[in-house]
């Protein structure tokens, strides 16, 4: 079984918890984020990227790896309702990272700010 079909059975559960396909807030931690609207799931992404730094930064200090594993664990669910919310997939973020593969780093940001560029000067 692949990471990408886990992703996509995940982020059927969290379509079928949108308030649309009748996601209960009262029973559904994913339906009450929704049903709260994007201030909420945002501001867990915040709190969820500020404990992987943090794990991170516990690693460095010979903390435990599997923390940084959890603690990324949970950044990437509450991504994930975002682009469930956005009508976005993980096959998406997959693609765009298979789009960049075997482009610098470097080379692949100098192009995003090009193009941002070019966008910005036709309006």
């Amino acid at each position: 079984m692949s990471s990408t079909d886990a992703l996509a059975r995940l982020a059927a559960v969290i379509e079928s918890r949108k308030p649309a396909n009748g996601g209960d807030p009262e029973k559904s931690y994913v339906a009450r984020l929704l049903h709260k609207g994007p201030d909420a799931f945002l501001k867990k992404i915040g709190e969820e990227a500020t404990e992987t730094v943090m794990a991170a930064k516990d690693c460095d200090q010979g903390g435990d790896g599997q923390k940084l594993v959890n603690e990324v664990a949970d950044l990437w669910f509450h991504c994930m309702i975002a682009l469930a919310h956005y009508g976005k997939t993980p096959a998406d973020v997959v693609d765009e990272l298979s789009r960049r593969e075997g482009l610098s780093g470097l080379e692949e940001k100098a192009l995003r700010k090009a193009v941002a560029r070019e966008a910005e000067s036709k309006s």
